[in-house]
């Protein structure tokens, strides 16, 4: 979708395979800022762009060299370019810069490459040995010896993230943050630490670590300058030292030395006080993330995979998010959790809307569209939290999609769909700054319970947790009382997207004969067909099939019969996930994950892929990143930063690889 500008236009969409379509997104008044400003964003950036081969190394111990050998083999290539083989390497090292690494981003399967391996062995053994990635004293052959079994050998490391209930999860991951330990060696390491270390302020351990077994002993490599992963860390330090010369404010540049000495000591400890420091922070326009942050990439929910992002605020959108977290304590005050649950006292919480400036690591190509940090359970009950919603990534996101006949296929009807086109859009923003805003830091763990108690079940129902909060109050009379919705029935349009979501649509991300394995598709699907169940016996929501009458085939629909009721349901839901989170229960965890968040219909699952074959529609998004370019003036001073939008995704990813490697 094109957007007019001014007398200038902007192109939302690119370059598309398989099933990822690129998007790009525009940075809006940019060019307002002050040269400070863009200079400040401009360090933060080249910080945030030096991470990304720490990403590609923690999704899979071969990832990098497995990379740096298809770039090769595509740079130096003397065949046809037209060849099959050659163009199968070629979408497949797309799909490889895609996910940082070899697994599918979402799905977390091995990619099946459609290149023959005797083609891949004879392109390497071409190639001038400077060219590869070898060792010291390896030979081209121990090399492709190496990989090919990784590539080529469906058996051999198949996934990334395996949660699967009654499997050692840390050896059936192929994800690298763990060394020759177990499961049980994990849990028993861990528990150790918590027991021996502090009953209050207790760091998120194992965070910015690998764990190694080497004989008997087990130990943690820790990630700092000094450490694993120092040749990124060294320059993402560089950067940050370079910005501290533009901040806006003290508080940022003490923010900035903070996140530096974590980097040089690798203690939680200081990433804590880091953490505290960053949510404090609320008077200048730019703000960034920039370390080990999220855990869903980790089986077990400890180690956090490196991301950045750069972002500027939304002066204007901001407003909504800000009358949201003004308001935290009465939304807290009226959940309909058990009051035991609730927090006393909200404290610190605030939300902006921003622009995001650059991304990188684990939050490129594919980005979230709202953050809420820090993620330290009791930093949020002491200290607060941090929210941001990206409006620029949703612009985008909404532009692509204008169109493309996806309505029109899977909502039920015309009515349903007028309500849409009317709110769906601003209630999905309302939804995700209610979940990041306040579902994340809502509520509180009781004394004695352990943050990591509900284990590989954790993600998916924190998620559930702040999705519910969102679902109940974006109902709430309360945001037309706020003028954050001017309609009592706009609700409604976020109940119907989220439950034709969680039933039916988000089913085209998973391969036929594959179950539901990521945290926030699991949490959704866990959401819908709970609440489907829970309202069966009044038809509050059901599954309709009609008969197509072109083609004759099935279609199956969401139609919600009570709104009002449905309303009940989401709060009965919430209330019962946040006792579960509260109490630490693992067991009912387990038990509403499994049941209702994993498995799929395999008939209705082929009905929805065969439905989006028709309509053309690729399920998975990601950005390509804008070029942000210094202009100095005859003395060497930098007098602006220009923004570029021409980059294709393949000389981006070239040019990364290029001048970002570390590792």
């Amino acid at each position: 979708m094109i957007e007019s500008i001014g007398e200038e236009t902007f192109n939302f969409q690119d370059e598309r395979f398989a099933d990822i379509q690129l998007l790009r997104y525009r940075l809006p008044d940019f060019e307002s800022l002050t040269i400070r400003q863009k200079q400040l964003i401009y360090c933060l950036s080249q910080a945030t762009l030096f991470g990304r081969d720490i990403t590609f190394d923690q999704f899979g111990k071969y990832n990098l060299r497995i990379r740096k050998t298809l770039e090769a083999v595509y740079l130096n290539y003397n065949g046809e370019k037209l060849d099959y083989n050659f163009r199968a390497l070629e979408e497949y090292l797309k799909h490889v810069w895609f996910a940082n690494g070899i697994y599918h981003h979402y799905a977390c399967d091995k990619f099946s490459p459609l290149f023959t391996e005797d083609f891949f062995r004879k392109e390497v053994l071409a190639l001038e040995v400077n060219q590869l990635p070898l060792n010291e004293g390896e030979t081209v052959t121990s090399l492709l010896d190496e990989l090919c079994p990784v590539i080529f050998d469906p058996t051999v490391l198949p996934k990334r993230v395996d949660k699967s209930d009654g499997k050692d999860i840390v050896r059936s991951s192929a994800c690298n943050y763990y060394d020759g330990v177990s499961q049980q060696e994990v849990e028993e390491f861990y528990a150790k630490l918590k027991q021996e270390g502090p009953i209050s302020e207790v760091p998120s351990y194992g965070l910015n670590s690998t764990l190694v077994k080497e004989g008997d002993l087990i130990r943690e490599d820790v990630w700092k300058i000094e450490g694993k992963y120092g040749a990124a860390i060294r320059q993402i330090v560089f950067w940050l030292n370079c910005a501290k010369e533009f901040v806006e404010n003290k508080r940022q540049h003490r923010v900035i030395e903070l996140l530096i000495r974590y980097y040089e000591t690798g203690d939680l400890h200081d990433f804590d006080t880091y953490s505290i420091e960053w949510l404090r922070e609320q008077n200048g326009r730019i703000d960034f993330i920039n370390g080990f942050i999220e855990v869903y990439g980790d089986p077990m929910g400890l180690k956090g995979s490196w991301e950045g992002i750069v972002e500027y605020k939304d002066l204007k959108a901001t407003h909504r998010t800000q009358t949201i977290s003004a308001n935290a304590q009465w939304f807290e005050d009226h959940s309909p959790i058990k009051p035991l649950f609730r927090k006393e006292v909200v404290k610190g919480v605030t939300a902006n809307v921003v622009c995001a400036a650059m991304l990188g690591g684990d939050e490129y190509p594919s980005s979230a569209i709202g953050i809420n940090l820090p993620n330290a359970d009791w930093i949020r009950a002491e200290y607060g939290s941090k929210s941001v919603t990206i409006s620029n990534l949703t612009h985008a996101y909404n532009m692509a999609a204008k169109g493309n006949g996806f309505r029109e296929e899977f909502v039920i009807d015309d009515d349903t769909r007028r309500l849409l086109e009317l709110y769906a859009d601003k209630t999905d923003d309302l939804h995700t700054d209610l979940h990041e805003c306040l579902g994340h830091g809502s509520g509180r763990l009781l004394p004695g319970t352990d943050p990591d108690a509900l284990k590989n079940y954790g993600n998916t129902i924190e998620e559930a947790r702040a999705d519910l909060f969102g679902l109940y109050y974006i109902a709430d009379l309360k945001l037309l009382e706020l003028g954050l919705l001017d309609n009592e029935e706009a609700y409604k349009a976020q109940y119907y997207s989220y439950m034709m979501n969680g039933l039916l649509t988000q089913q085209v991300r998973i391969k036929p004969g594959k179950q539901i394995e990521e945290s926030h598709m699991q949490n959704r699907a866990l959401i819908a067909q709970w609440a489907l169940e829970l309202g069966k016996d009044d038809n509050v929501v059901e599954l309709v099939t009609r008969e197509d009458g072109k083609t004759g085939q099935s279609k199956t629909f969401v139609r919600i019969n009570d709104y009002e009721t449905l309303r009940y349901i989401f709060a009965y839901q919430l209330a019962e996930i946040q006792r579960i989170k509260s109490e630490g229960d693992f067991y009912m965890a387990r038990a509403l994950v499994e049941k209702y968040a994993i498995k799929l219909n395999p008939v209705l699952h082929a009905e929805v892929l065969r439905r989006y074959e028709n309509l053309n529609i690729v399920p998975y998004k990601g950005f390509i990143n804008p070029v942000l370019t210094p202009v100095y003036n005859d003395f060497g001073e930098v007098i602006d930063v220009v923004v570029d939008y021409s980059e294709s995704y393949t000389e981006q990813m070239l040019r990364y690889s290029r001048d970002y490697q570390t590792l």
